[in-house]
């Protein structure tokens, strides 16, 4: 397989403007070379260029820099997956749920599987004592569900093993990161505090704005310092490359050095559990740290990652021995990473992308009657109803502390299948404006639904 930087070059930059995304950058791994390709603005309103050394903020990408370092630990016999946290963070025990903290281990936190809830955005300070404010605080948010019942994105879990680094190693998380994984992969474009990205060529988020191309966000950074282990962590689409390639090579560095045991390497791509939603971040399955992709019988690993107008996309192809990073910052970015990654992966790694989540032309006919009800988890209701005319419907509702964050919101629902269903008007951020709603079950049979990855049992039914 070859890679032609021209014609590359040429299809980052139609399809980037045909998605108005102001910028991106690209890099791609392959016949054991990094090629790296940029295109676009950083910010349509100053016009600074994108250019390949430029910063993006990588979201949830932040994720996989905690799971490698929790690994680290783990590989140096430090740390044990199936240890529950509270042995390590008594102060951690969640007050909603007595007894679960018993349940919550390393492994369970790693793969998604404790029950811990995603959208709980707390800011506890800019001091380096702000993970465990975060983590005093946390304990008292409702779970989603119980460990070890099902997959539910959290994000809460991630802080939480941010916090199980800082007191293992003595260090604060950013300065564990950058000791740990940045400096010995020389990883000269990677941080984590926003003053450092001062030094940088640093992209803008885009939001929607009255015409088809974005504007600039109101503020270039909207998360607390807390935020650093589930999702705060800055670099250039070469950087994330060097630390996937890393993990691609048996934990081993270009000059030899291990950052990670292959052992560990590998246990953080094995299976841990299937993913109901499959669409959300294109995951088949979840590993520690690692979405985990099945592309028909071609494995594959990665992540992706959101922030406030930016958009990372990371593909790992370990058979063709390929790594693709996507960085992007506004637009429709996810529209981008579909139509690119398909010509990509195919051309380089002869991997065939599933089409983009959207119901068939003739939806099945589906009997709504076990699935009508109440749904919740901590900040969100969801109601599923069926209209006089028999269209399925959807009411999605903030409450608890999140209760004024949107109205309201009231969707359709399309069936692919009787437990598969997509909301139409969901906004740029899914494919085709399709968000992705599945019915599912607890391991005890209670019934879930899942929008975004977060699980939310029923409460009632109708």
């Amino acid at each position: 397989m070859t890679f032609s930087p021209a014609y590359w070059q040429s299809r980052l930059d139609a399809l980037r403007a045909a998605h108005h995304v102001p910028g991106a950058t690209l890099a791609v791994f392959v016949d054991g070379r990094i090629h790296e390709l940029a295109s676009g603005l950083l910010h349509r309103g100053t016009g600074v260029e994108a250019t390949t050394d430029s910063v993006f903020q990588l979201g949830s990408m932040a994720k996989i820099y905690t799971a490698t370092l929790v690994m680290q630990l783990v590989d140096g016999g430090r740390l044990d997956l199936d240890t529950p946290v509270a042995e390590i963070l008594p102060e951690f025990t969640p007050a909603a749920a007595p007894g679960a903290d018993k349940e919550i281990t390393v492994r369970r936190l790693l793969s998604h599987t404790a029950g811990l809830t995603c959208d709980f955005t707390y800011d506890s300070g800019r001091g380096d004592d702000c993970l465990a404010v975060y983590v005093r605080a946390a304990r008292n948010v409702a779970l989603d569900c119980p460990p070890g019942t099902a997959v539910s994105y959290s994000s809460v879990g991630y802080n939480v093993l941010g916090r199980i680094v800082e007191v293992l190693t003595g260090r604060t998380w950013d300065q564990a990161l950058k000791e740990r994984i940045v400096a010995p992969l020389g990883l000269t474009h990677t941080m984590t505090l926003p003053e450092e990205a001062l030094a940088f060529r640093t992209a803008m988020g885009h939001l929607p704005g009255e015409g088809p191309e974005p504007e600039p966000a109101p503020a270039w950074d909207m998360m607390p310092r807390s935020a650093g282990p589930y999702g705060r962590v800055l670099a250039s689409a070469a950087d994330v490359l060097r630390l996937a390639k890393m993990h691609l090579d048996g934990g081993a560095t270009a000059d030899g050095t291990q950052v990670l045991g292959a052992r560990a390497v590998a246990a953080m791509q094995r299976w841990e559990v299937d993913v109901p939603d499959r669409w959300t971040v294109s995951a088949d399955g979840w590993g520690l740290g690692w979405s985990l992709y099945d592309w028909n019988g071609v494995p594959g690993y990665g992540h992706d990652g959101a922030s406030i107008g930016q958009n990372a996309y990371l593909r790992v192809i370990p058979g063709a021995d390929v790594v693709v990073v996507l960085l992007t910052n506004g637009g429709g970015a996810r529209r981008l990473y579909a139509d690119l990654f398909r010509e990509l992966l195919a051309d380089l790694a002869e991997v065939r992308l599933p089409p983009p989540f959207a119901p068939p032309a003739h939806p099945p006919t589906v009997d709504m009657t076990p699935l009508l009800g109440t749904y919740r988890r901590e900040g969100v209701v969801i109601t599923v109803g069926v209209a006089p005319d028999g269209t399925p419907q959807l009411r999605y509702e903030f409450a608890d502390g999140m209760r004024d964050f949107s109205p309201p919101l009231e969707m359709d629902l399309v069936p692919l299948s009787a437990t598969v269903f997509a909301a139409a008007g969901a906004g740029p951020s899914f494919s085709e404006d399709w968000m992705p709603v599945v019915f599912a079950a607890l391991v005890d049979g209670t019934p879930c639904c899942y929008i975004g990855m977060r699980c939310a049992p029923r409460t009632t039914a109708d």
